[in-house]
């Protein structure tokens, strides 16, 4: 560096991942016992993505979300706005047990609300804190993993590497 009698500093400014991603967090009754795990993914995509945006919502999405827990009955957004502001080039990942009655599904519109995401947005897996082999145990898992196209994967270290080869296609 000193072949001119001076440092000759080159700077480069710091890699950013430039994907953008929009994440869906399912939170509180049994996703309490996974907060710890569901913290420190949120904590390692909000350092890692430059366009991050995320949400909440309890067992499935549906015609509202929210951003702040304490105020989920006083401020929310409409899910159509959502999906209306945020693009298609969006990744979008959801994050949960999937453990819900599956009337939440079936007969509720949250089976409605899956599809119209999918249908906008190629690009989205649902992360699930359960370990697999717990799955069969639940039918929702089942029923939600079939409404993401089997794109459902486990929240473990070979989990997101496999849902973030899938983002990629």
């Amino acid at each position: 560096t000193a072949h001119k009698g001076y440092l000759d500093i080159h700077m480069r400014a710091e890699r950013r991942n430039t994907v953008k991603v929009l994440m869906f967090f399912d939170i509180g009754g049994s996703m309490d016992y996974h907060i710890k795990g569901v913290e420190e993914l949120f904590s390692a995509a909000r350092t890692e993505f430059k366009h991050l945006e995320f949400f909440y919502f309890h067992n499935c999405l549906y015609e509202r979300v929210w951003k702040d827990n304490s105020r989920r009955w006083s401020d929310t957004t409409p899910t159509w706005q959502v999906l209306h502001t945020y693009p298609a080039d969006y990744k979008v990942v959801f994050v949960g047990d999937a453990a819900m009655r599956p009337y939440a599904l079936t007969v509720t519109a949250g089976a409605l609300w899956m599809r119209r995401v999918t249908d906008i947005y190629e690009h989205a897996v649902w992360l699930n804190p359960v370990p697999e082999q717990h799955w069969a145990w639940t039918p929702s898992i089942k029923l939600l993993r079939d409404l993401m196209g089997g794109r459902m994967y486990p929240l473990t270290l070979g989990g997101l590497d496999g849902a973030m080869k899938e983002l990629m296609r």
